[in-house]
């Protein structure tokens, strides 16, 4: 029987092998690391997905799920200087502008806004989703009217009417801002407490100085 073996129930463990501990062990000098570089010195560590600087693998793979991107909402851009090849009168809308090869349908993008770069000497009636403040001017000052479809409101607040504002929840401040200060706004539902009694105001009391007057030396009445 081996000591060893006695101390570990059978169980041989293994004796760790020292490195560094001269070249004749096969290990020494470098200990096994090599020369320089980062696994060389004291305090690396392999971080998960590290691939020494190349492209790693859960970036080369193609990823799945949601985007937002794949819902963004597109537009067909088109600015008013390229709308003088339609003569006047003229209807212009996305159908139209692809037919006259302005601009190209591209997948997923149904909507068409007009941008206002460029001079328009034509008067058009323009059907879009959205248009800018300065592409509205430039038409209509052209004679031209701009249609905006329903359910789309224009880029900028001039153009598209403004929704309406709800109309304000009981007990809130008035649409001009708080009450001055001092000033609470009424409560719903409860009464107004009555304004309490005014105190009566308290009895003077006689100045010091005028009560009967005592001489030092006198000890009785006099006779």
């Amino acid at each position: 029987m081996k000591l060893d073996r006695a101390k570990t129930l059978g169980i041989r463990n293994k004796n760790k092998f020292r490195r560094g501990r001269g070249t004749g062990s096969g290990l020494g000098k470098t200990a096994g690391r090599g020369h320089k570089g980062a696994r060389s010195r004291s305090g690396y560590s392999d971080r998960i997905g590290w691939e020494g600087g190349q492209m790693p693998l859960y970036r080369r793979v193609p990823k799945r799920g949601f985007n937002n991107k794949n819902f963004k909402t597109r537009y067909y851009l088109v600015n008013v200087g390229a709308l003088n090849d339609f003569q006047d009168g003229a209807t212009v809308d996305l159908d139209v502008l692809c037919g006259a090869g302005i601009i190209r349908r591209s997948q997923g993008c149904e909507l068409l806004k007009v941008l206002g770069d460029g001079d328009l000497a034509r008067k058009l009636t323009v059907k879009a989703n959205k248009c800018s403040l300065s592409a509205k001017d430039k038409i209509e000052k052209a004679g031209g009217t701009i249609e905006l479809s329903r359910g789309y409101q224009s880029a900028n607040p001039e153009v598209a009417a403004a929704p309406a504002r709800p109309s304000p929840k009981p007990g809130s401040p008035p649409p001009g801002g708080a009450p001055p200060k001092g000033e609470k706004p009424p409560k719903g539902g409860k009464p107004e407490r009555p304004p309490k009694a005014e105190k009566p105001p308290k009895a003077e009391k006689p100045p010091k100085g005028d009560g009967p007057s005592h001489d030092a030396g006198a000890t009785g009445p006099v006779a």
